[in-house]
């Protein structure tokens, strides 16, 4: 779930009058891309799971962002969603290459096929997002907020779907990609960062929940798939004390956040708190409930605001 190599902001466009471009292609397990075109726009269903549910689930993230945010696309003007499914031998992993949607088949024994879940859909083409937006760096908190922000429109995506309001939500990521073998229910939680899964395979879910149990380390970028968990968390207590339907106001505006032009590419928790808090009062109002419950959260998450703080 790494996202690609900068490109240039883009600013948002129109809803596009068309809809969604998409298609559909399957690697018949090897990893060559793009492989065969299965099922273009507009084509009906066949009988290769894989290939619905990945057409499906770009559909239910192109719909979210234009109907949440006035996006078109991903990029913001019209970009066609390209995907390909059963991608390598036993693939457990999901991808965004900076062109395309990428879905390994899964072992079968960890992990079953990540077009399962439409958060992991969701997740992966935010990363997209980020590229023609904020294209935030990919390291240390910087690269944990760009998963942070991934997590988030993929839980958003999820709920949008669903109809779900914040209370009813399960602020899961990757709910049902593991197989029965496997004691736990997701790859990450936003609600309880640490609690996804406790498993004799896996281990316990390592990622913390506030800035006491942040993880210093080299590996996996500086910890961003750990560390997000304290940002999520943050936007979970900030959605859930709003209230109501996640994106109407909590995502409106981490949304406003991640395509504001004046957000450091290197931007740190801090600075991501102090933009957020900041935005909240541009639209709300200073002193609204929707800036003291994002200023509430952030705070309880031990994370305080500062500027723009950079990595």
């Amino acid at each position: 779930m790494r996202p690609p190599a900068r490109v240039r902001r883009l600013a948002a466009g129109e809803i596009a009058a068309t809809g969604p471009k998409r298609t559909v292609c399957d690697a018949h397990s090897t990893e060559r891309l793009p492989g065969d075109a299965v099922r273009r726009e507009g084509e009906p269903a066949g009988g290769d799971a894989a290939v619905n549910e990945a057409y499906d689930g770009l559909g239910a993230t192109y719909t979210f962002y234009r109907e949440a945010f006035h996006r078109n696309s991903i990029d913001g003007r019209g970009l066609p969603l390209d995907a390909t499914v059963h991608y390598g031998s036993s693939y457990d992993n999901a991808f965004w290459n900076g062109d395309r949607m990428v879905f390994g088949d899964g072992d079968g024994d960890v992990f079953q096929r990540f077009t399962l879940s439409v958060s992991v859909i969701g997740h992966e083409l935010t990363h997209g997002v980020t590229q023609y937006s904020a294209n935030l760096d990919y390291r240390g908190q910087s690269g944990a907020l760009n998963e942070h922000v991934s997590d988030v429109f993929g839980a958003l995506v999820e709920q949008f779907r669903l109809g779900q309001s914040a209370d009813r939500a399960t602020w899961l990521i990757g709910a049902g990609l593991f197989t029965p073998k496997i004691k736990g229910t997701a790859l990450r939680s936003m609600k309880q960062p640490g609690d996804a899964y406790d498993d004799p395979v896996l281990g316990k879910d390592p990622q913390p929940a506030t800035m006491s149990g942040y993880v210093a380390t080299d590996d996996d970028m500086g910890g961003v798939h750990l560390n997000c968990g304290i940002p999520n968390h943050a936007f979970y207590l900030a959605a859930s004390e709003l209230g109501g339907y996640a994106w109407e106001r909590a995502g409106r505006i981490w949304y406003r956040t991640l395509t504001d032009a004046k957000l450091p590419s290197d931007v740190n928790f801090a600075g991501f708190a102090a933009a957020t808090a900041r935005t909240a009062a541009d639209i709300y109002g200073q002193g609204s409930a929707e800036h003291n419950a994002v200023q509430a959260a952030w705070r309880r998450v031990e994370v305080t605001p500062n500027g723009a703080a950079r990595a």
